[in-house]
């Protein structure tokens, strides 16, 4: 009996050009949010122009004070002018946050299963091993809120056969292979690129483009706190030795507080970043 084979599955043509056009026309419908990446970075911003910015726009300023008088920034319901809750938070931060906005990652109906889940988790990882790595904990958080940008951004362009591929690839490391293999570039890549176009610093994309090479210690905290946030977030995840993953930095005895604070702050940080 001769089988005869089934044709192989042809993945879509990705174009990235395409996917980073699609980011300034969301832009065009945040034009605040815009304006603030556009201009948070620059040397001669101010607090007050900023916030004087940020106030244009309801929502992000109403999630900007519920970050800054959040647990983690440890100063709850004593923020209370946007100006001093940008000066809590940081530039960086609001840049972030706004960038949250214009790419739609506030949409929880457009993202893949359990984004924000994983996202918040993260981000509070990041934070939290940051000075393991001797890195600030608030640029940390920003580096973990984006990391998943790029994934929402292949469920925009291919909704069905991303969702398929997240259903396949539970652990996040395979899933980032499957996704070279089917796009040509992972998504962890592509929210490199994405951020590198909107001038955000090196020190935030290089993290994001050793994730991969276990020998790179710039890696090692967006790789442990990925570890982290699936320890928390995916059902049957099999641990990853958390040694490994950081160039040694880390021990497994190390990990009990993180998940500890990860978990107690996470669904506040979620709200704060969701406005809900």
């Amino acid at each position: 009996m001769t089988v005869t084979p089934l044709p192989a599955r042809e993945g879509p043509v990705f174009d990235l050009e395409r996917v980073l056009a699609s980011i300034d026309t969301m832009a065009a419908q945040r034009p605040v949010a815009a304006q603030i990446v556009s201009v948070a970075n620059s040397d001669d911003t101010s607090a007050k122009a900023l916030s004087r910015i940020l106030a244009s726009d309801v929502a992000l300023a109403g999630r900007v004070m519920k970050l800054a008088n959040s647990a983690y920034f440890g100063m709850r319901g004593r923020v209370t002018s946007l100006q001093f809750a940008v000066t809590v938070v940081g530039f960086t931060t609001v840049r972030t946050m706004a960038t949250v906005a214009l790419t739609e990652l506030d949409d929880e109906s457009r993202l893949p299963e359990n984004f924000w889940d994983m996202t918040t988790s993260l981000a509070l990882a990041s934070a939290t091993l940051a000075p393991r790595f001797g890195e600030r904990p608030q640029d940390a958080l920003c580096v973990g809120l984006l990391a998943q940008l790029g994934a929402a951004l292949l469920h925009h362009d291919d909704p069905e056969g991303y969702g398929e591929l997240v259903a396949e690839h539970r652990d996040a490391t395979a899933r980032r292979s499957a996704e070279l293999r089917r796009y040509g570039l992972n998504s962890v890549r592509l929210t490199a690129v994405a951020l590198e176009q909107w001038g955000f610093p090196h020190t935030m994309t290089g993290r994001l483009d050793q994730i991969d090479d276990l020998t790179s210690l710039e890696g090692g905290l967006l790789r442990g706190a990925f570890e982290v946030a699936a320890r928390l977030t995916v059902a049957d995840h099999d641990p990853v030795p958390i040694v490994r993953l950081t160039c040694g930095r880390l021990r497994e005895d190390d990990l009990v507080p993180v998940l500890d604070a990860v978990r107690a702050d996470a669904d506040e940080l979620r709200r704060a970043m969701l406005g809900d």
